[in-house]
């Protein structure tokens, strides 16, 4: 049976792909307060503006391509089980060939009813008000925004406390609830921490900190595991 590399990947992975990352330490998103274009309150405030601001996002993502260390992730499936847990929005995994990805904190390319979560649709354009779902309501992007739960963590803990190897790749752990999902892992496995400026983590068994770039950091634990 093959060994189990559960991945939390966050934007320091994309950002060699050319897609600046979530948040910058001003507070600033691409120029944007991120309350104003990723919040419930700014939804409500301005539906219009977050509207344009994920059309854009999805532009940039579809412009975009996979890097080396998407492929060698992707690659890694050859030799073992590979679940990538994922914060970013973007299809990047996915393009590159992996084939278990998920997504925390949802896709670019999805969008849903206000008022039905589970109404879910593809989109490759603009998402415009006015677009209603099957259920009359207007559609938004598919998303978890700041103040909204994450439907889909409790999946991610289960999936992380199987782990054989663990690979962490470009988060700062900033963002809660997807930092606590360390918590989760099996004490006994080896745990590769990989980014430019390695986040803090609480003492733990067999951590492995590798401070270099994702596609340089990803080809460095490859060599190690295979």
């Amino acid at each position: 049976m093959k060994k189990h590399i559960v991945v939390l990947t966050g934007a320091g992975i994309s950002a060699e792909s050319g897609l600046q990352t979530f948040r910058d330490n001003d507070g600033l998103w691409m120029g944007y307060d991120v309350y104003e274009v990723a919040s419930p309150r700014g939804w409500n405030k301005n539906p219009g503006l977050v509207l344009d601001f994920y059309n854009m996002r999805r532009k940039d993502v579809a412009a975009a391509a996979p890097n080396k260390a998407h492929i060698d992730l992707a690659i890694l499936e050859k030799d073992f089980d590979v679940t990538i847990i994922t914060q970013n929005i973007d299809d990047l995994h996915e393009r590159a060939g992996s084939s278990k990805v998920l997504h925390l904190h949802g896709e670019i390319f999805k969008m849903r009813s206000v008022v039905n979560d589970m109404d879910i649709y593809e989109i490759r354009g603009d998402i415009k008000l006015g677009d209603r779902a099957t259920d009359g309501a207007q559609l938004r992007p598919h998303i978890v925004w700041f103040d909204e739960p994450v439907p889909l963590i409790e999946d991610a803990a289960e999936i992380v406390a199987t782990a054989d190897i663990f690979i962490l790749v470009g988060t700062s752990l900033q963002v809660y609830p997807a930092a606590g999902l360390l918590g989760y892992l099996p004490p006994d496995i080896p745990k590769y921490i990989i980014d430019k400026k390695i986040p803090h983590i609480n003492t733990r068994p067999n951590l492995y900190f590798i401070e270099k770039p994702a596609t340089e950091g990803v080809e460095e634990v490859i060599k190690l595991l295979l």
